[in-house]
């Protein structure tokens, strides 16, 4: 049963595709958490306002949005 495994032959496309999936939401979910932090807690907790922490919400998502997307992988 060893012998029938030959490294590097198997077709490996849905465990990249989940791999990617996963990255990918987990990105995302953290960049949509931590805007939704940011809003409730400027909201309720300090005197800024809903407009003052919608501002700075939208601000963090856009910021987190160009840090986040995908870049083109550098060619070698």
């Amino acid at each position: 049963m060893a012998s029938e495994y030959h490294r590097g032959e198997m077709d490996i496309q849905e465990q990249v595709a989940t791999f990617r999936m996963f990255n990918g939401l987990t990105k995302w979910g953290s960049l949509a958490l931590a805007a939704l932090m940011i809003l409730l807690v400027l909201w309720f907790c300090t005197p800024t306002g809903f407009l003052g922490a919608a501002a700075s919400a939208f601000i963090v998502t856009v910021i987190g949005v160009v840090v986040l997307k995908e870049k083109p992988d550098a060619s070698h």
